[in-house]
């Protein structure tokens, strides 16, 4: 799914990124603890998260994150913005909450990344 694909399901608010919109995602990855972000994502996925401190710009700068979906309606402080329009990361803002807009995505064809441990008991 195209970035400006992304925005329009979730009508989104576009913070910064403008240059990127025609990129492809692959995957979702819906969470708020970076230290699971680190440990599981590994594809070309977008980030969806409530929350907006600069950990969340420098997970994503890590793991090659192109975009990040902000969800509850919460604004970024000018730093974070900055920091994610240095290292060219799309950062949208949404109303839904990441259950929803996780859903939304979902629904629209963007599929989860899945990554399953050995030692895990389902």
């Amino acid at each position: 799914m195209k970035i400006h694909e992304i925005i329009n399901v979730l009508k989104g608010e576009l913070i910064c990124g403008e240059d990127f919109l025609n990129e492809e995602i692959d995957y979702g990855y819906s969470c708020d603890l970076m230290s699971d972000v680190l440990a599981y994502v590994q594809n070309n996925v977008l980030l969806l998260t409530g929350l907006i401190h600069p950990q969340v710009i420098r997970t994503a700068e890590m793991l090659d994150i192109r975009a990040i979906v902000i969800v509850r309606g919460k604004k970024p402080s000018d730093e974070l913005i900055e920091m994610a329009r240095i290292r060219e990361i799309v950062l949208v803002r949404t109303k839904h909450s990441l259950f929803t807009a996780s859903g939304v995505l979902f629904e629209n064809g963007l599929l989860g990344e899945e990554i399953t441990h050995d030692d895990i008991q389902v």
